[in-house]
């Protein structure tokens, strides 16, 4: 049986609780691929990666293909002994995201009553100083969710536009989408003092990882790996 491993950022300060959750998701995902053994690891969680073996395929629940899918997540799995171990492109990639996040907002709007066509859409994400990956994703997410709504706007935590200011002065009819996989300090802490320090009167959803479609998603994606396997 391949052994498969959902492999998160997690949250150095305070493993534990992003590593049960990692592995709550995998237990989710887990009934959508009987063929495979599904764990789930952060690379905050120390010895977390070292289930992992060469043959094993690595699931990134990552919002992005940047420095930390295509070096640091090869770089630590090696040094858990599983060189060579596929990784696959993250969930972030996944074809099915823009639709799961264009459901997701019109589900919110209906629930306000606002058309959406009329509602203001902010994408809150990560982005970095190290890679451009995080910021083009979301605002890739932007583009494809532009038609459906009034306006789109992008806010970061780690690098400009800050969510801070890129929230400041929308309407009250605004749909803030937590554009993150998990839900760590940057969706329970940063993001709401951000907002809150913009005067933001919008509604804010929870990041989109946890929403209840995700796990077949992933499975999804693994199923289709799993097969092209010779």
């Amino acid at each position: 049986m391949t052994r498969v491993l959902i492999v998160a950022h997690g949250q150095p300060g305070d493993p534990e609780p992003q590593q049960q959750a990692v592995e709550a998701l995998a237990a989710r995902i887990a009934p959508h691929l009987p063929q495979a053994q599904v764990q789930g690891a952060t690379l905050a969680m120390p010895g977390a990666l070292n289930i992992a073996t060469a043959d094993t395929l690595i699931y990134p629940m990552f919002m992005a293909s940047g420095w930390f899918t295509r070096s640091e997540l090869p770089r630590r799995l090696a040094l858990a002994g599983a060189e060579g171990a596929r990784v696959l492109e993250p969930f972030g990639s996944h074809p099915g995201l823009p639709a799961l996040c264009l459901r997701l907002i019109t589900d919110a709007a209906a629930g306000q009553g606002w058309p959406l066509a009329d509602t203001d859409l902010l994408i809150a994400a990560h982005g970095s100083g190290r890679s451009r990956a995080p910021s083009t994703a979301a605002r890739t997410m932007a583009d494809r969710l532009a038609p459906h709504v009034a306006t789109t706007h992008c806010g970061f935590i780690e690098e400009a536009p800050f969510i801070t200011d890129a929230a400041r002065d929308l309407p009250a009819r605004t749909i803030c989408l937590p554009l993150f996989a998990t839900n760590a300090d940057h969706v329970t802490e940063d993001l709401p003092n951000a907002l809150t320090n913009a005067g933001f009167q919008g509604i804010t959803l929870p990041p989109v990882g946890l929403a209840d479609a995700v796990p077949a998603l992933i499975a999804e994606s693994i199923r289709a790996a799993l097969n092209e396997r010779p």
